[in-house]
């Protein structure tokens, strides 16, 4: 497992740290003619074996650096302007996959997938992201679409009971801080209000968006929480 997190932490360094903005513009823009491609993948290769430190791994070295490349080469062919946020996610998960393969096949690693997804902590953890990612924001959507019509209008009016809930969420989430001793949350959650003082505002159409923005993360901070506290729950009795 400690080669495991060496070669991730190889990555993380050779990807973002080493890696100027200067040189992936330089990528984008040449693609397999770029210099700095090769100098890339020739870092990723040299920390490996550096990191490493051992003369008998250089095949994963050379794994690393032969995979790396074709992914980044992937991706540099295939990607447009407007779909580059999608291919560097899909280009990070598919570097740490082939990590993974990498660690696997040289080691031997065992990796029981049957346990795995047997396991009720799996099947709680994935609900739990599918939750509060997917499902909570069609949620919080829903919730607030008679409000998002209301910031189209120019009147003076406030969004209709927006204080009233503002209100209740604050309160909730002071008791939930407070119960579970995170005293530090309260604090957090002053902070954040100070930054839409409604004293600042000048138009209606801004106070409308401030409770609007308000409302929707107090939201999304309270539904995280609640499935938080629940998987911390469960997970102490499963």
């Amino acid at each position: 497992m400690l080669i495991l997190i060496k070669l991730l932490l190889i990555h993380f360094v050779g990807d973002f740290v080493l890696q100027p903005a200067s040189w992936v513009q330089d990528k984008e823009n040449r693609k397999a003619k770029s210099i700095f491609l090769y100098i890339h993948v020739f870092l990723h290769g040299m920390l490996t074996y550096l990191v490493l430190w051992n003369i008998h791994q250089w095949p994963i070295a050379i794994s690393i650096t032969l995979l790396h490349y074709l992914i980044d080469v992937t991706k540099l062919y295939v990607q447009r302007e407007d779909t580059k946020a999608k291919w560097f996610l899909a280009d990070q998960v598919l570097h740490l996959l082939s990590i993974f393969a990498i660690w696997a096949f040289f080691f031997k690693a065992e990796i029981n997938l049957q346990s795995l997804f047997t396991a009720p902590h799996t099947w709680l953890f994935m609900t739990a992201i599918l939750f509060i990612t997917e499902v909570t924001g069609i949620l919080i959507r829903e919730l607030l679409s008679s409000w998002s019509k209301a910031l189209q209008d120019n009147n003076d009016e406030s969004l209709n009971d927006a204080g009233k809930y503002i209100g209740m969420l604050e309160r909730l989430f002071v008791f939930v801080f407070v119960i579970t001793g995170n005293w530090e949350g309260i604090g957090f959650l002053l902070a954040a209000k100070s930054v839409f003082r409604f004293g600042d505002l000048k138009e209606s159409k801004d106070r409308k968006l401030t409770e609007y923005i308000l409302i929707g993360t107090l939201l999304s901070f309270g539904m995280a929480i609640a499935v938080g506290m629940l998987v911390l729950k469960f997970t102490n009795h499963v």
